[in-house]
């Protein structure tokens, strides 16, 4: 299935109890292969201020045409204690390193 970048752009991310994990804030490119790492998850905070960012790999999503939303079948807790960073401290995406440690912490 091909969607089209800005059709997921801020949407919602919610898990498979309805629960609210936050919203699509980007899509991370690896233009090695072409192909989308993954999706930046904007989660916490209030009014978009202190909100924390989470790498999270489109693999680990489905896509709710239905609600027009993402599910992540996490729980708001795991995804607290995930691997994430804030909007001024971007790790270094390149790293193999990084991309391995979210593919582990979301079993892929």
């Amino acid at each position: 299935m091909n969607i089209s970048a800005s059709t997921i752009m801020k949407d919602n991310v919610k898990n498979g109890s309805g629960d609210d994990l936050g919203k699509i804030e980007d899509l991370m490119l690896d233009l090695a292969t072409g192909k989308v790492s993954y999706a930046v998850v904007s989660f916490g905070g209030f009014l978009g201020m202190g909100d924390k960012l989470f790498a999270v790999p489109l693999q680990a999503m489905q896509v709710d045409t239905e609600n027009k939303c993402l599910v992540l079948n996490e729980s708001k807790e795991r995804l607290e204690n995930a691997p994430g960073f804030d909007k001024d401290n971007w790790p270094d995406h390149s790293d193999s390193a990084w991309n391995d440690q979210i593919n582990t912490y979301y079993n892929l």
